[in-house]
Parts: structure tokens; sequence; C-alpha cells
């Protein structure tokens, strides 16, 4: 079972409490990073634990290592869109992340995003070429340090297993705690696969739709990144976060179109906190 602090007195109110605190989204400051928040950093999370533990799901009581708490940070920042308003269901976003509900995102709808753009007003139709450009750059600039930081936990969770096995003085309590940890991370680490994935679809179906209502030579330099970023998506679909990584880093993957979109450094290494 879950533990907390809290104890069994105010479960009741904990739990009415964090359903209602979820019906808003996240609190954000600049540029989109989280605010701290009692309610969303504390009170969602704790409920989360207990409803969790009510649906028969892994929950573990070990504190989050540093590598753990990067990926999160980094993986939190493709579950969210605030530039676009709420193309990422952020009420949603912010229930799953807290464990109040499951898997929510698995419903979403891949037009939002096209639908965002088509509303947004804009002096000039071939911008809306340049801002889907824009978007997408900003994702591959973070996409490579989030693969390292999901390799780093998936090597956090083998050393937990070989300490778990080998070790003498680790009982079934922590050995449950270590198996309960490896499936989160794992559920977070699909999380992000499925929002990297998301995000790919519903950039292309805008580049699709802009193609027909307001067809542009821009789309040529969009396509282009576009594909850059179906290396990544195909490669998280495999797993394959740790094989290479630190090379597309540095030169990025081999055999796409070049593009001026390629020397622009947009949203570099921003780590949103959750």
């Amino acid at each position: 079972m879950a533990s907390s602090a809290i104890g069994k007195f105010g479960w009741s109110c904990l739990l009415v409490a964090a359903l209602l605190g979820g019906c808003a989204p996240r609190p954000t400051g600049d540029f989109g990073r989280a605010r701290p928040s009692y309610t969303h950093d504390v009170l969602l999370p704790e409920a989360g634990k207990v409803l969790a533990d009510a649906r028969d799901e892994p929950v573990s009581s070990f504190n989050l290592t540093d590598q753990e708490t990067q990926m999160h940070n980094r993986v939190w920042r493709f579950l969210v869109a605030p530039h676009t308003k709420d193309w990422f269901f952020d009420y949603a976003t912010e229930l799953q992340r807290t464990r109040i509900a499951v898997d929510l995102d698995t419903r979403f709808d891949i037009d939002r995003y096209y639908n965002w753009l088509r509303r947004t007003e804009y002096q000039s139709s071939r911008v809306r070429y340049s801002t889907v450009g824009r978007h997408i750059e900003a994702d591959l600039d973070t996409v490579p340090g989030t693969f390292l930081a999901i390799c780093a936990v998936i090597e956090v969770d083998r050393q937990r297993a070989i300490a778990a096995a080998t070790l003498s003085s680790v009982g079934a309590g922590e050995r449950a705690d270590v198996a309960a940890r490896k499936a989160e991370n794992t559920a977070r680490i699909d999380w992000f696969v499925r929002a990297l994935d998301y995000r790919f679809q519903s950039y292309n179906f805008a580049l699709n739709q802009l193609l027909v209502e307001t067809p542009h030579e821009q789309s040529v330099e969009v396509d282009a990144v576009l594909r850059r970023m179906a290396d990544f998506v195909s490669r998280a679909k495999r797993r394959d976060f740790c094989g290479g990584a630190g090379a597309l880093i540095v030169g990025r993957s081999q055999g796409t179109i070049p593009s001026r979109y390629q020397t622009q450094h947009i949203d570099r290494e921003v780590v949103l906190p959750k």
C-alpha cells in the first residue's frame, strides 16, 4: 500500500480536494515553466498514489534519484504545450501526471494542433508554415537530451535490480519497491513515446492540411525538419534511447535534407520542472 504522513484521518478530504484541484491545470510562470504549488506538488500526487494503489498499480515508496527527477522534468516539456493553449489537454495531463486518472492521452485527436493554428490570426499565410517549423525545431532541440535522461534512468533501474538480487540485506519490501519503481519509470517513458508520436502526427496532419488550404514553398522546409523528427519517433518506439543519442546531439541524424532551421537554436536545453 502507498504510504503517507497525512494519516488515515484525512484521506477522504484529501481525495475530494485532490479531485477538485485536478480540475485546474498546473499554474505556470514565464516560458511555460511550472510554478510551485502545494496542490499540484503534494496534494494531487499523494492522492494519486492512493488511487493508483486502489487500482492495483505499482506504487513505490522510494525517493526519486537525481536521474529520475531530470527525466521527469525533461519529459514534462513534451506532455504540455503552453504556447498553443490547450492543444495538449492541460487539464487531462495534470490528472494523468499525478495518477488521479490513467492514460487519458490515448484519446487525443491529431487535428487539435491544426485547428489552433488555423484559428490563430497571422498577417501572412506563410507564417503558419514558419510556426510549424519553429515548433518542430524546438522539439528537436530538446529531444536528444530527453533521450539521454531516459537512458540514465534505464541504467538506474538496472543497477537497482542487480543490488536487489545480490545484496543479502535487501528484504522483500525493498525488492517490491524496486519492481514498482521500474514499472513507474516504464510508464513515464511510455507516456513520453506516445506524446512524441502525437506531436509528430499532429505536425504532419497540420502540414498536409496547410498544403491544401494555403500552398506555399515553405512546405519543403517544414517537411525536412518533420522528417528529422520522424527519426526520433522511430527510435522512441523501438525504445532505443541509449544507442547513438550523444552523436545525435552533436551532429544530428544523417541522411536528411538540410534547411535553415538546422542552424537555429530554439528552446535549447530548456528543462521545465514539474
